[in-house]
């Protein structure tokens, strides 16, 4: 370790950009992961915030909610079944709303809208409002970043293509839905507007999309045995099942392991070179003694130090960066993340520095010497 940190004092200039290298890799790793998870986030977090632990659909709809339609009557059925603790029915649509009396030709923001039943386990958090109730079938809860389009508690919402109207009577937060801010609303009042066509239900009473479980220990296939027409699915299954998520997770995150790669053999060429460099002063220290072992812990714990500054100052500056990206960009870097891909890129750098190692021991003391001017 002191030879190590007593050379890096030395080769300030040297190791600095080597260093600066790194810190560029990280940099560009962690925005890339932050902003794969964003995406991520935005195209499900209402199915990842839910309290739930299965999703049941109708059978052959591959776990999609769009896909889904099922009787809201075979509700008791599914509490009937065993280690069924709580059912709450869901109904998903898209739309664009508009505040009622607003000038002609004014934006329409597009939203989701979901049906949930008031007061299950499926209705969020309030962080301003009231809740959602079933006297009060025009109420929805926003998302609050529609405040940043100007809606507030008590506007009048007017759907394109619809008759029906809706009133903000209260906001959540991080409720977004195929990248749209989601509206919810009561299963009745979702069905006024998602059935409007005659036939638009394929004839089923009281539809609805899904219903959510909660039972830790629900026998999925035992669940889809007993009733028949459905498929039960996890809720990991579930959030795949959302249109494009799998596809747009997939781009990032290949994306982000060719980074790795590259970065690997970057890194790794960048230490060899720094080692071929440095032949004639690894032979004379094993022509006076130093054995292979202990150059290696020097080089080892000299990577390892260079990699873990770069690191931090590659979060460092993706949390800077964060800090002054535009409103609405979705950026989303959790601790975990930055656990996992900052360990990823110290563990690669230790493994270059190891084909180091591997032509440090070939180095014969004498032909090193013989180098020497």
């Amino acid at each position: 370790m002191f030879l190590a940190l007593k050379e890096l004092k030395h080769g300030k200039l040297r190791f600095a950009m080597i260093g600066f290298i790194i810190v560029l890799v990280a940099w560009l790793v962690f925005i890339l992961s932050g902003l794969g998870n964003g995406l991520s986030t935005l195209s499900a977090a209402t199915i990842k915030n839910m309290d739930a632990d299965y999703v049941v659909f109708e059978e052959g709809s591959s776990s999609s909610f769009s896909k889904s339609m099922l009787s809201e009557s075979i509700s008791s059925d599914l509490k009937d079944q065993a280690n069924v603790e709580e059912v709450a029915p869901f109904g998903s649509a898209m739309g664009a709303i508009l505040k009622e009396g607003s000038d002609e030709g004014q934006d329409k923001t597009d939203v989701a809208i979901l049906g949930i039943s008031p007061g299950s386990f499926l209705e969020p958090k309030l962080i301003e409002g009231k809740p959602l109730d079933e006297e009060n079938q025009l109420g929805v809860l926003a998302n609050d970043t529609l405040k940043e389009d100007g809606y507030t508690i008590g506007d009048t919402l007017t759907l394109d293509g619809s008759t029906e109207t809706f009133q903000i009577i209260g906001f959540v937060e991080n409720e977004t839905y195929n990248h749209l801010p989601v509206l919810f609303t009561t299963l009745d009042h979702w069905r006024l507007y998602s059935f409007a066509a005659p036939g638009a239900n394929n004839g089923i009473e009281d539809v609805v999309n899904a219903f959510v479980l909660q039972g830790p220990d629900i026998e999925a296939a035992e669940l889809d045995k007993n009733l028949g027409g459905i498929e039960t699915a996890t809720k990991g299954q579930a959030v795949n099942g959302m249109p494009g998520y799998q596809e747009e997770t997939g781009t990032i995150y290949m994306m982000l392991a060719f980074l790795i790669v590259i970065s690997a053999f970057i890194i790794a060429v960048f230490f060899y070179v720094l080692t071929i460099q440095k032949t004639n002063q690894f032979g004379v220290m094993k022509a006076i003694g130093a054995s292979n072992g202990f150059i290696a812990k020097a080089i080892v714990a000299q990577v390892f130090i260079l990699s873990l500054v770069s690191v931090l100052i590659g979060i460092a500056l993706t949390y800077a960066t964060a800090a002054i990206m535009p409103e609405g960009m979705p950026f989303d870097l959790d601790v975990t993340l930055v656990i996992i891909f900052g360990a990823a890129l110290l563990v690669i750098s230790v493994l270059s520095s190891l084909f180091s190692v591997r032509k440090i021991t070939k180095i014969d003391p004498l032909t090193a010497l013989g180098r020497v001017e």
